[in-house]
Protein backbone atom coordinates (compact mmCIF):
# COMPACT_ATOMS: atom_id res chain seq x y z
CA UNK A 1 0.00 0.00 0.00
CA UNK A 2 1.22 3.57 -0.54
CA UNK A 3 2.08 5.70 2.46
CA UNK A 4 -1.27 8.20 3.31
CA UNK A 5 -0.34 11.68 1.19
CA UNK A 6 0.60 14.50 3.41
CA UNK A 7 -2.67 16.66 4.75
CA UNK A 8 -4.20 19.59 5.72
CA UNK A 9 -6.28 20.17 9.53
CA UNK A 10 -10.05 20.07 9.89
CA UNK A 11 -12.18 22.65 7.76
CA UNK A 12 -14.32 22.82 10.60
CA UNK A 13 -13.96 22.06 14.46
CA UNK A 14 -16.92 21.01 16.25
CA UNK A 15 -18.73 23.29 18.88
CA UNK A 16 -21.36 21.48 20.08
CA UNK A 17 -21.46 17.75 22.00
CA UNK A 18 -23.74 16.30 18.89
CA UNK A 19 -21.10 17.64 16.16
CA UNK A 20 -17.88 16.50 18.05
CA UNK A 21 -19.62 12.79 18.43
CA UNK A 22 -20.66 12.92 14.76
CA UNK A 23 -16.63 13.12 14.43
CA UNK A 24 -15.19 10.65 16.15
CA UNK A 25 -17.61 8.17 14.42
CA UNK A 26 -16.18 9.24 11.11
CA UNK A 27 -12.47 9.17 12.13
CA UNK A 28 -13.50 5.50 13.76
CA UNK A 29 -15.06 4.35 10.48
CA UNK A 30 -11.91 6.02 8.11
CA UNK A 31 -10.29 3.76 10.56
CA UNK A 32 -11.69 0.24 9.95
CA UNK A 33 -12.30 1.30 6.80
CA UNK A 34 -7.96 1.47 6.30
CA UNK A 35 -7.52 -1.25 8.04
CA UNK A 36 -9.52 -3.38 5.79
CA UNK A 37 -9.28 -1.57 2.20
CA UNK A 38 -6.24 0.70 2.69
CA UNK A 39 -5.69 4.21 1.46
CA UNK A 40 -6.28 3.80 -2.02
CA UNK A 41 -9.98 2.26 -1.72
CA UNK A 42 -10.99 4.73 1.16
CA UNK A 43 -13.73 7.40 -0.08
CA UNK A 44 -15.34 10.00 1.68
CA UNK A 45 -19.02 8.21 0.72
CA UNK A 46 -17.55 4.63 2.65
CA UNK A 47 -16.95 6.70 5.52
CA UNK A 48 -20.40 8.48 5.58
CA UNK A 49 -21.62 4.50 5.04
CA UNK A 50 -20.04 3.05 7.98
CA UNK A 51 -20.44 6.06 10.06
CA UNK A 52 -24.02 6.78 9.34
CA UNK A 53 -23.54 9.63 8.82
CA UNK A 54 -25.22 11.85 5.82
CA UNK A 55 -22.07 13.01 2.96
CA UNK A 56 -22.64 16.26 4.17
CA UNK A 57 -21.23 15.62 7.34
CA UNK A 58 -18.10 14.02 6.25
CA UNK A 59 -17.72 17.10 3.75
CA UNK A 60 -18.48 19.81 6.82
CA UNK A 61 -15.06 18.58 8.32
CA UNK A 62 -13.17 17.15 5.26
CA UNK A 63 -12.80 18.34 1.89
CA UNK A 64 -11.34 15.19 0.87
CA UNK A 65 -9.66 11.56 2.70
CA UNK A 66 -6.30 12.66 2.96
CA UNK A 67 -7.63 15.13 5.28
CA UNK A 68 -9.86 12.87 7.36
CA UNK A 69 -6.39 10.67 7.38
CA UNK A 70 -4.75 13.48 8.65
CA UNK A 71 -7.32 13.88 11.30
CA UNK A 72 -6.84 10.50 12.03
CA UNK A 73 -3.18 10.78 12.59
CA UNK A 74 -3.40 13.63 14.79
CA UNK A 75 -6.14 12.11 17.18
CA UNK A 76 -3.99 8.94 17.07
CA UNK A 77 -0.96 11.12 18.82
CA UNK A 78 -3.21 12.68 21.40
CA UNK A 79 -4.19 9.01 21.88
CA UNK A 80 -0.76 7.98 22.14
CA UNK A 81 0.31 10.95 24.40
CA UNK A 82 -2.44 10.43 26.89
CA UNK A 83 -2.12 6.63 27.28
CA UNK A 84 1.91 7.43 28.00
CA UNK A 85 0.90 9.78 30.56
CA UNK A 86 -0.99 7.32 32.44
CA UNK A 87 1.63 4.66 32.34
CA UNK A 88 4.41 7.82 33.70
CA UNK A 89 2.13 8.08 35.99
CA UNK A 90 1.70 4.39 37.32
CA UNK A 91 5.33 3.96 37.27
CA UNK A 92 7.22 2.53 40.20
CA UNK A 93 10.41 5.23 39.62
CA UNK A 94 11.09 8.19 37.44
CA UNK A 95 13.95 6.91 35.87
CA UNK A 96 14.27 7.38 31.63
CA UNK A 97 14.65 4.01 30.98
CA UNK A 98 11.29 3.33 32.61
CA UNK A 99 9.91 5.60 30.65
CA UNK A 100 11.78 4.60 27.74
CA UNK A 101 9.93 1.71 27.98
CA UNK A 102 6.35 3.52 28.30
CA UNK A 103 7.40 5.52 25.21
CA UNK A 104 7.84 2.32 23.08
CA UNK A 105 5.31 0.01 24.56
CA UNK A 106 2.61 2.17 24.37
CA UNK A 107 3.52 2.58 20.54
CA UNK A 108 4.02 -1.12 19.74
CA UNK A 109 0.41 -1.59 21.72
CA UNK A 110 -1.16 1.30 19.28
CA UNK A 111 0.51 -0.49 16.09
CA UNK A 112 -0.91 -4.21 16.88
CA UNK A 113 -4.16 -2.65 18.15
CA UNK A 114 -5.57 0.61 17.45
CA UNK A 115 -7.78 0.34 13.98
CA UNK A 116 -5.90 2.41 11.35
CA UNK A 117 -2.74 2.69 13.25
CA UNK A 118 -0.56 0.57 11.41
CA UNK A 119 -1.39 2.37 7.82
CA UNK A 120 -1.51 5.93 9.48
CA UNK A 121 0.36 6.41 12.86
CA UNK A 122 0.86 9.77 13.45
CA UNK A 123 0.71 10.40 9.53
CA UNK A 124 3.36 10.49 6.55
CA UNK A 125 6.50 11.57 6.03
CA UNK A 126 6.85 14.80 4.29
CA UNK A 127 9.51 15.79 1.85
CA UNK A 128 13.13 15.82 2.65
CA UNK A 129 14.17 19.55 3.56
CA UNK A 130 10.95 20.55 5.32
CA UNK A 131 11.00 21.12 9.34
CA UNK A 132 7.50 19.92 10.00
CA UNK A 133 6.35 16.59 9.76
CA UNK A 134 4.77 13.81 12.44
CA UNK A 135 8.08 12.68 13.37
CA UNK A 136 8.68 16.19 14.65
CA UNK A 137 5.52 16.57 16.15
CA UNK A 138 5.79 13.42 18.63
CA UNK A 139 9.48 13.78 19.11
CA UNK A 140 8.75 17.46 20.04
CA UNK A 141 5.16 16.05 22.19
CA UNK A 142 7.86 13.91 24.27
CA UNK A 143 10.29 16.32 24.59
CA UNK A 144 8.11 18.13 27.01
CA UNK A 145 5.99 15.45 28.32
CA UNK A 146 9.68 13.09 29.47
CA UNK A 147 11.52 16.46 30.15
CA UNK A 148 8.58 17.04 33.05
CA UNK A 149 8.71 13.46 33.88
CA UNK A 150 12.39 13.41 34.15
CA UNK A 151 12.83 16.82 35.83
CA UNK A 152 14.89 18.19 32.92
CA UNK A 153 15.02 21.26 31.15
CA UNK A 154 13.65 20.61 27.39
CA UNK A 155 16.85 22.44 25.66
CA UNK A 156 18.20 22.13 22.41
CA UNK A 157 20.30 19.32 23.27
CA UNK A 158 17.19 16.70 24.34
CA UNK A 159 15.05 18.33 21.30
CA UNK A 160 18.05 17.20 18.94
CA UNK A 161 17.98 13.60 20.88
CA UNK A 162 14.65 12.73 21.02
CA UNK A 163 14.15 13.68 17.16
CA UNK A 164 16.61 11.55 16.51
CA UNK A 165 15.47 8.66 18.54
CA UNK A 166 11.84 8.94 17.08
CA UNK A 167 13.54 8.92 13.48
CA UNK A 168 15.14 5.77 14.27
CA UNK A 169 12.93 3.87 16.16
CA UNK A 170 10.19 4.85 13.26
CA UNK A 171 12.58 2.95 10.55
CA UNK A 172 13.11 0.05 12.63
CA UNK A 173 9.72 -0.47 14.03
CA UNK A 174 8.40 -0.50 10.11
CA UNK A 175 10.92 -3.28 9.77
CA UNK A 176 10.19 -4.86 12.33
CA UNK A 177 6.34 -5.29 11.08
CA UNK A 178 7.60 -5.80 7.59
CA UNK A 179 9.25 -9.37 9.04
CA UNK A 180 6.26 -10.15 11.16
CA UNK A 181 2.50 -8.89 11.58
CA UNK A 182 3.15 -8.85 15.21
CA UNK A 183 6.79 -6.81 15.06
CA UNK A 184 10.11 -9.39 15.22
CA UNK A 185 10.23 -9.30 18.43
CA UNK A 186 14.35 -9.91 17.87
CA UNK A 187 14.08 -6.43 15.74
CA UNK A 188 12.48 -4.26 18.39
CA UNK A 189 14.54 -5.85 21.18
CA UNK A 190 17.62 -4.25 18.94
CA UNK A 191 15.91 -1.19 19.07
CA UNK A 192 14.98 -0.89 22.46
CA UNK A 193 19.03 -1.74 23.19
CA UNK A 194 19.80 0.78 20.82
CA UNK A 195 17.73 3.24 22.19
CA UNK A 196 19.26 2.99 25.47
CA UNK A 197 22.88 2.89 24.29
CA UNK A 198 22.24 6.18 22.78
CA UNK A 199 20.02 7.97 25.17
CA UNK A 200 22.25 7.32 27.81
CA UNK A 201 24.38 10.16 26.60
CA UNK A 202 22.04 12.91 26.78
CA UNK A 203 20.28 11.47 30.03
CA UNK A 204 22.99 9.81 32.04
CA UNK A 205 24.63 12.97 33.44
Amino acid sequence: MRPVPHATSLRRAPVQRRSAERLARILDACAELLDEAGYDDLSTRAVAERARVPIGSVYRFFGNKRQMADALARRNLERFTERVTERLRAADDRSWRQALDAVLDTYLDMKRTAPGFSLVDFGNQIPVGTRAGPNRRVADRLTELLAAHLEREADDDLRRAFLVAVETADALVQLAFRMEPEGDEKVIAELREMLRAYLARALDR
